[in-house]
C-alpha cells in the first residue's frame, strides 16, 4: 500500500492519495485538484474521495475531483450537505481494490468528525485522522459555535484515547490539520514529519494527560484567535464549492489602479514588503507573497471585498491567486505584473528593526503599536507599546494616535499588512521588520 502527501504549507494541512494495485482513495483533498490528479499513480482508478469533516479552513476539491474520475464523494452520513454523496457510518467497509477503508466515528473537531482506517490486510494499516488525533495534540473545538465548544473538546478527548487504544501501536497516523493550521489547538501540533499511534499514545496531550478535566481546562484555555475567512467556509462546503477557475484575470496597467481603489477595490500588492515600503501606489496594501499570504489576507479582508492582484512577476500573480482560490477568493478583477518597473509610485515609509526602534526610542518618546494576537501580547510585550491585533486594526483607527506609528509583530509579515493599511489611510508609519526574540537584546524593556 503507497501512501502519498500532498502538502498545502501555505494553510498548514495534508491530503493524501492511497493506493495498490491501480485502486486509489483520496482523502481530504484541497480546492487545487490538478496536484491531487498528478498524484495518483498511472494507470490507476480513483474509486472513493474521503472527506473526515465538512472543512472550516479550505474550500474542499472533493466534489470536483469525484465528478471528474467518477470516484464516490464520501462523507458522514450525518454531515448535511446539499449534493448526492456517498453517506457512511461508523464501523462500515468499504473496499477499493486489495484497500479495506473503515469509517471511525471521532468527534471533537466537528460533531460528525470521521477517521479512516486503510490497509490491504499486510499489516496494521494507515489512520487518516483529519482534525481529531494530530501530532502531539488535537484539532481545535470551537470552530462549531462557544455554546458546544466544551462538549466537543470533551468528545476530543475522548475520541483520540479511543484511537490509540484500539488501533495497533505500529498503525501509521496522517492527520490532515497540524502543520501550522490554525486549526490546531494546545500550542500547535509538533514538527514532526510522520507518527504512529504508539508514538501519539506516548506523547499525544490528550493520551498523556489522564484526568478529562484537566485537559478540557488546558485546551479551552490555549485556544486563540483563528482567521475571519473561517466562518465563510463549511457553508460553502456544505453548498458545494464552485470548480476551481486559475484563468488569468485580465491585465491592467498600473495608471489604472488608482481607480481600482477609489471604486473600492483591494489592490494587493505581493511585493517583498522592504521593496513594496520603498516605492507603491498610494492606496495598495502589501501581502508579501509566502506561506502566510491566503491566511492573513483572508483574515483582514472583508468578504466579498473585490481584490485586484499586483506583483513584478507573472508566476507571483499567479501563485498569489491560486492560494486565495482554496479559501474561496476567487476571480481577481485584473492583475498588474511590473509593478516595480513603472513610474506610478506615489507612496513609501520607512522600514527598520527593534535596534532602530530602540536607538531612536531612547532619545525621544515613540508610539509603538503591537499588532500580533492577544496570546502573544500577553507572553511579553514592550513596556509602552499600543496593542491592536491585525485583523481589528481598520475598526479601531480612531483609537490610535496622530503621531508616527512604530509597527511591529513577531517576524514582520504582519506588520507588513499593517503598515500599508495605515499608509493607505495617511498614516505616518515606520515598519518594524524584525523577529520580535531580538527586542530584548536591543535594549527594549519588555513585560515579564
Amino acid at each position: 500500500m503507497q501512501v502519498t502527501t500532498i502538502s498545502t504549507a501555505a494553510l498548514g494541512d495534508r491530503s493524501y492519495v492511497v493506493s495498490q494495485d491501480g485502486a486509489a482513495v483520496v482523502v481530504d483533498p484541497q480546492r487545487d485538484i490538478d496536484r491531487i490528479l498528478a498524484a495518483v499513480p498511472d494507470g490507476a482508478r480513483v474509486v472513493y474521495v474521503l472527506e473526515t469533516h465538512v472543512h472550516n479552513d479550505y474550500i474542499s476539491g472533493g466534489l470536483e475531483l469525484a465528478r471528474r474520475t467518477g470516484a464516490e464523494y464520501v462523507i458522514a452520513a450525518a454531515d448535511e450537505v446539499a449534493f448526492d454523496r456517498t453517506g457512511v457510518h461508523d464501523g462500515e467497509v468499504l473496499a477499493a481494490g486489495p484497500l479495506r477503508i473503515t469509517p471511525m466515528h471521532t468527534p471533537g473537531h466537528t460533531p460528525q468528525h470521521l477517521s479512516y482506517l486503510i490497509g490491504d490486510g499486510d499489516g496494521p494499516g494507515a489512520a487518516f485522522t483529519g482534525g481529531s488525533l494530530l501530532f502531539g495534540t488535537v484539532g481545535r473545538t470551537d470552530l462549531i459555535g462557544a455554546e458546544r465548544t466544551e462538549q466537543l473538546t470533551r468528545a476530543q478527548y475522548r475520541s483520540a484515547r479511543g484511537l490509540t487504544a484500539t488501533l495497533p501501536a505500529a498503525t501509521t497516523v496522517h492527520p490532515t490539520h497540524g502543520f501550522g493550521s490554525f486549526c490546531a489547538s494546545a500550542g500547535g501540533a509538533s514538527a514532526a514529519a510522520e507518527s504512529t499511534i504508539g508514538r501519539q499514545r506516548d506523547e499525544n496531550l490528550a493520551c498523556t494527560t489522564a484526568d478529562e478535566e484537566a485537559f478540557v481546562r488546558m485546551l479551552l484555555g490555549g485556544l486563540t484567535a483563528y482567521p475571519r475567512y473561517y466562518a465563510q467556509m463549511a457553508p460553502i462546503n456544505r453548498a458545494g464549492p464552485a470548480p476551481l477557475d486559475l484563468s488569468p484575470p485580465p491585465e491592467m496597467a498600473v495608471t489604472q489602479l488608482g481607480k481600482r481603489v477609489t471604486a473600492g477595490a483591494w489592490v494587493v500588492d505581493v511585493r517583498q514588503r522592504r521593496v513594496f515600503a520603498g516605492a507603491h501606489l498610494a492606496g495598495t496594501v502589501n501581502v508579501e507573497l509566502g506561506d502566510s499570504l491566503p491566511t492573513y489576507l483572508g483574515w483582514v479582508l472583508p468578504w466579498g471585498t473585490p481584490v485586484v492582484l499586483a506583483g513584478d512577476h507573472a508566476g507571483d500573480v499567479g501563485e498569489a491567486q491560486r492560494m486565495l482560490a482554496r479559501i474561496g477568493i476567487d476571480h481577481p478583477q485584473a492583475r498588474v505584473v511590473g509593478v516595480s518597473a513603472a513610474a506610478e509610485a506615489s507612496a513609501s515609509y520607512a522600514v527598520t528593526d527593534f535596534g532602530g526602534l530602540a536607538r531612536v526610542k531612547a532619545q525621544r518618546q515613540l508610539a509603538v503599536l503591537d499588532v500580533r494576537r492577544d496570546d502573544e501580547w500577553r507572553d511579553g510585550h514592550i513596556v509602552g507599546a499600543l496593542h491592536v491585533p491585525l485583523p481589528d486594526l481598520e475598526d479601531r483607527l480612531d483609537e490610535l494616535p496622530a503621531e508616527q506609528l512604530w509597527v511591529h509583530c513577531a517576524s514582520g509579515f504582519r506588520a507588513a499588512i499593517a503598515a500599508s493599511l495605515l499608509d493607505r489611510a495617511r498614516r505616518d508609519v515606520v515598519l518594524v521588520d524584525d523577529e520580535f526574540a531580538r527586542a530584548g537584546d536591543a535594549g527594549l524593556e519588555l513585560t515579564a
